[in-house]
């Protein structure tokens, strides 16, 4: 085997060990689950509420409105970690475009601020 090869052997590892776990704790839980069913252990439960009436109640757009948001400036926000560490090898060109991307990334907040998207009614 080449040395191109032998570095991706602790990522094959990695891989075998997750589905190894999935596989093993679907057998175990078949295993060691409830065995005898009743009406009473087949009722869905959820935080101590009884379950009452349809599941597929419409949600407002604006609780996905905010979830995407936040998803999105938390995974601009990630971008700012790389460039902290490596600011002075980055040196004034790295600089320039993180203040671009801070710029950016103000504009659209005050945009979303200006739409009142995080504003709950």
């Amino acid at each position: 085997m080449q040395s191109d090869q032998l570095s991706y052997i602790p990522i094959l590892i990695q891989f075998l060990l997750a589905a190894g776990f999935v596989v093993g704790t679907i057998i175990v839980s078949g295993k060691l689950g409830p065995k005898r069913k009743s009406a009473a252990k087949d009722k869905n439960f959820e935080c101590g509420v009884e379950g009452i009436g349809n599941a597929r109640i419409p949600f407002s757009v604006k609780y996905f409105l905010v979830a995407i948001l936040f998803v999105l400036f938390d995974v601009e926000v990630i971008f700012l970690y790389p460039w902290a560490i490596n600011f002075k090898e980055l040196g004034m060109e790295g600089m320039v475009k993180m203040i671009i991307f801070m710029l950016l990334l103000l504009v659209g907040f005050f945009y979303i601020i200006k739409k009142k998207a995080l504003e709950w009614e």
